[in-house]
């Protein structure tokens, strides 16, 4: 029954670009959309990609680790993104740069989203269907989160576009590697580990100090929102 990864997996593509085309739409409230995300952003590391990272290590001082390298590591190559260069053109190219790590590392999430679809109907058909459920489910947030975080460097839209195509199809190309290969539970849980200090770093220290940098209540609303919405559907999603 591992084939139905396919067609779900299709769903999420839609997912993803409906959740981009609507940050497309906001973009003159782009500040208030990121504190939105920015809540997303944080809480799929916590309460999504965190607790499948620590099942499949069963060591939680392993994934600590992991967790600082990726936070760290993702830290020091911004840096030097945007540190190498002084004068101001220099400047807006590295953080070009920056935007495109940011989403192809989102984008390498939706893969891994995938692979979790095609995985889990190695599983059973139950198990496929409830981490599609979470998958499609937060996808939309992630099509929201790839423009946001390029419009946001770059400010280049036709750049949010070609990543929100490239974050759309990654996790249809995840459910077909994942229906068709086995990997090891461990593999799977470095890798998710990794991108918990990867999420945490864009969320934390970029996405929120940004959207907050003018505060009002509306924005502290719905970083709260994003925050407990995602709690919500991780938490209905495990049950």
């Amino acid at each position: 029954m591992t084939w139905i990864a396919i067609p779900l997996a299709a769903v999420t593509v839609f997912s993803t670009l409906l959740g981009g085309l609507v940050a497309f739409r906001l973009h003159r409230e782009l500040m208030t959309l990121i504190a939105f995300t920015g809540g997303i952003v944080v809480a799929v590391a916590l309460f999504d990609v965190l607790p499948e990272a620590i099942e499949s290590l069963d060591s939680p001082r392993v994934v600590g680790t992991l967790i600082g390298v990726g936070f760290v590591g993702f830290f020091l190559v911004e840096r030097f993104l945007v540190l190498h260069h002084r004068d101001e053109p220099e400047q807006a190219r590295a953080h070009a740069r920056v935007g495109a790590l940011g989403a192809a590392g989102l984008s390498v999430h939706s893969f891994i989203d995938g692979l979790g679809i095609g995985f889990a109907f190695h599983v059973s058909t139950a198990t496929g269907l409830l981490v599609f459920l979470a998958v499609v489910s937060h996808d939309f947030a992630d099509g929201m989160n790839t423009v946001s975080f390029v419009l946001r460097q770059s400010g280049d839209r036709r750049s949010a576009m070609k990543w929100l195509a490239v974050d759309a199809i990654a996790p249809m190309l995840g459910a077909l590697v994942g229906a068709g290969i086995d990997i090891s539970e461990k593999g799977l849980g470095y890798v998710l580990a990794l991108y918990t200090g990867f999420f945490l770093y864009i969320g934390a220290t970029d996405l929120l100090p940004e959207a907050h940098s003018h505060p009002s209540w509306r924005r502290v609303g719905l970083t709260v929102a994003g925050f407990a919405a995602t709690w919500a559907i991780a938490f209905a999603a495990t049950r």
